[in-house]
């Protein structure tokens, strides 16, 4: 079980002090669709797609633009193709 004490000197913990964000529903979503087969690509590109949720040729996912995702995305921009979507 988590407390927000520490049990040696009463600070409270890292974790209890940070922010938590809350989900931005005015984020902007991406369209991300699979162009290219992942044969004969590295095995951090097949990775980047397994968790972009891409697993075949024509699949299609809709995320968040977060700088992760953006990053994951550019790892494959060869073997993705991506559009934003208007909300």
């Amino acid at each position: 079980m988590h407390t927000p004490w520490h049990s040696t000197g009463g600070f409270p913990c890292k974790r209890c002090l940070t922010d938590k964000k809350e989900k931005s529903d005015d984020m902007a979503k991406i369209r991300i669709k699979q162009k290219k087969s992942s044969i004969g690509s590295t095995l951090r590109q097949k990775r980047t797609l397994q968790a972009l949720g891409l697993r075949k040729i024509d699949s299609t996912v809709e995320v968040e633009a977060t700088p992760q995702i953006l990053g994951m995305v550019n790892k494959v921009k060869h073997l993705v193709t991506t559009e934003e979507i208007k909300a």
